[in-house]
């Protein structure tokens, strides 16, 4: 497998926030959201045997592991063997993927975090909305919002998929394009029934900093 960097945080977003997890980020991407923070995952990386990765997660001794990117789904069945390699070893398992590709085969056992591209990102015509089926209710769905208009767009995609029966859902603020507070009073006046999810990583280590 091609692993852009493996390392061991503070989980900064999702309904585990502030939790111990270790992070295994797999390289490559389909997608290039104008907002993206990760483009260094986009080629850069290492081949390693998926024996070798699940050695390195079992040394570090953290229980909470998310399998993100990049895009994880890329690379097909070895990243759902990894998944399910993790979840037999006992590890709690994160998966943090874009919802371009199919989610059906993903151990069932696992967390599954869907990022619904909203219109902002530039990328919102690339989701593969039949994911929403596959969900079941311990996974999330997060929609990141970088202005009034997302926000609208995600509320209607709420109502339009009735998506709280399916997951957990989260609005995050795209950082450095809309205020948290400003997320958080639209949530409040309307009463939505979502969880504001901002990326604590950042405010505790700065925006730029790799390895958190």
């Amino acid at each position: 497998m091609k692993v852009c960097e493996i390392f061991t945080s503070i989980q900064g977003e999702s309904t585990y926030m502030g939790l111990p997890c270790t992070f295994v980020r797999l390289a490559g991407c389909n997608l290039r959201c104008v907002y993206c923070d990760t483009q260094y995952s986009f080629e850069s990386g290492i081949e390693m045997p998926l024996d070798d990765i699940v050695s390195h997660v079992k040394l570090v001794g953290v229980n909470l592991v998310e399998i993100t990117g990049g895009e994880p789904l890329l690379q097909g069945s070895d990243t759902l063997a990894l998944i399910r390699t993790l979840l037999d070893e006992g590890f709690g398992v994160l998966v943090e993927t874009n919802g371009t590709l199919c989610v059906k085969d993903i151990d069932r056992r696992a967390v599954i975090i869907l990022d619904v591209k909203t219109p902002g990102s530039w990328m919102s015509n690339k989701a593969d909305l039949s994911n929403f089926d596959y969900l079941k209710p311990t996974d999330e769905i997060k929609f990141v919002i970088c202005d009034r208009s997302d926000y609208d767009w995600a509320k209607d995609m709420v109502a339009r998929f009735g998506l709280r029966e399916k997951a957990k859902l989260l609005f995050s603020p795209a950082l450095g394009m809309l205020p948290p507070r400003q997320l958080a009073k639209w949530i409040v006046e309307d009463r939505l029934e979502v969880r504001l999810n901002v990326q604590i990583h950042k405010y505790i280590f700065g925006p730029d900093e790799r390895g958190v």
